[in-house]
């Protein structure tokens, strides 16, 4: 049975969430695993939405951290599928932090993550196809396709 395409924004999403003194360090920087975790949980969202199922986590391609978080920041996590292959999909993470008194808005973190869909016995199963909405879409697309062939090749 052929699945069907869906739409970047059918699964994109944007997490919000106020940065507490349980995120922080002592100098009232965020941890940088507090980060990782809201990247990850995003693009699960992301994935799970796209394809209806369970996923897991395959591997966190690149993230770059470029400022620090701080206490009291609301940091929105933006993520929408990049690609979708056979049965897994690239996700691109984007985190901003915001300074809820100034309203500066900062570009903290980028990520991408390969995620795997699982079927109900838990094993990899076939995933929609992803239809580009915008050419921001489709440059994403043609990265993510990049990167893929490079993953893969590393692999051999």
């Amino acid at each position: 049975m052929a699945l069907k395409a869906r739409k970047v924004s059918q699964s994109s999403v944007v997490l919000a969430q106020i940065m507490l003194p349980a995120d922080t360090n002592p100098a009232g920087n965020v941890h940088g695993g507090t980060i990782m975790k809201l990247i990850d949980n995003a693009a699960g969202v992301v994935a799970t939405r796209h394809t209806g199922r369970n996923v897991v986590t395959a591997s966190i391609d690149r993230l770059d951290f470029h400022s620090p978080v701080f206490l009291g920041n609301l940091v929105m996590i933006k993520a929408a599928l990049n690609r979708a292959g056979k049965t897994s999909m690239e996700v691109g993470v984007r985190v901003e932090a915001e300074d809820l008194r100034t309203r500066e808005v900062t570009h903290t973190a980028s990520a991408y993550l390969t995620f795997v869909a699982l079927d109900d016995g838990g094993r990899p199963t076939t995933v929609p196809g992803l239809i580009g909405e915008t050419d921001e879409d489709e440059r994403r697309f043609a990265a993510a396709n990049e990167r893929y062939a490079i993953r893969k090749a590393a692999k051999k």
